[in-house]
């Protein structure tokens, strides 16, 4: 039997487990792995340890959909695509101290797991890139303890700005209730996420409000842009009542009535 298969056997006889479906956690750290055969028997598998190995490869994990918890730190582990998208359920992953380099790739793989909130990637060569964690931040929205460091709004804040620099501006346009003079000029060190920032360009010719005059954008998400910065528009009229005269009293007042004042509040 292999290293691998040794190690499960070791664990199933000191945990004392009855049957493959009884076992909800695995210990198999520290124990010089290079493989480890599938664990798809453990169907109701929940925390998993392998961290402090020699694994190389993930496909051992393709049928372990209950996972929550997953230890790989401090493997050779270089790509973990097509490993780990499934795990929908997971809630903490360790993968720092690895040799994980392209972190669109690796970003891409986590973005299924809606529930994660506790990732490491830290000490991998991804983590070097200048974007890493406003891109991670950006990308995996469900996280909020990333590198042993919570999230911050600051930080969201300025990842959406670098990631998705056109959206920012809508959002600061109709924040608070009210319009904020924001330019869109170049976001440095945006290449990675989306292009440089820009309004929205208005073809000649187009009128807010005129139904018959539509000229079509250059592009169409700025068509949603203007649309969305319009519809959102909002205005509030009043008046104070006390002030205004009754029929009664206009038949008996000979003189011309004073405009009503009237308070107006437009906000977007």
């Amino acid at each position: 039997m292999a290293a691998g298969g040794q190690a499960i056997e070791k664990q199933l006889k000191i945990c004392g487990y009855k049957s493959n479906e009884d076992v909800l956690a695995l210990y198999l750290a520290r124990q010089g792995l290079r493989s480890i055969p599938s664990l798809s028997q453990f169907r109701r598998l929940r925390h998993l340890w392998i961290n402090d190995n020699k694994i190389q490869d993930l496909t051992f994990l393709i049928k372990n959909y209950s996972l929550t918890e997953l230890y790989l730190n401090n493997n050779e582990l270089t790509d973990v695509s097509g490993a780990l998208k499934h795990l929908c359920s997971l809630r903490i992953l360790f993968l720092h101290n690895n040799e994980l380099k392209r972190l669109g790739k690796t970003v891409k793989e986590l973005k299924g797991m809606i529930s994660l909130k506790t990732l490491n990637l830290f000490q991998n060569p991804l983590a070097y890139d200048p974007d890493y964690r406003l891109y991670v931040i950006y990308s995996l929205p469900s996280v909020q303890l990333l590198d042993r460091k919570l999230v911050t709004p600051r930080e969201r804040e300025s990842a959406l700005h670098l990631c998705n620099p056109k959206r920012a501006w809508v959002m600061q346009s109709i924040a608070f209730g009210r319009r904020v003079d924001t330019s869109l000029g170049p976001t440095v060190g945006s290449s990675r996420c989306t292009q440089p920032a820009r309004g929205p360009i208005m073809p000649s010719g187009h009128e807010f409000g005129n139904s018959t005059n539509k000229v079509p954008f250059e592009d169409p998400e700025d068509a949603v842009l203007v649309r969305a910065m319009t519809r959102s528009l909002m205005e509030f009229s009043s008046v104070d009542w006390n002030k205004v005269a009754t029929c009664q009293e206009r038949q008996l007042k000979d003189e011309a009535e004073e405009p009503l004042e009237k308070l107006t509040v437009q906000f977007r």
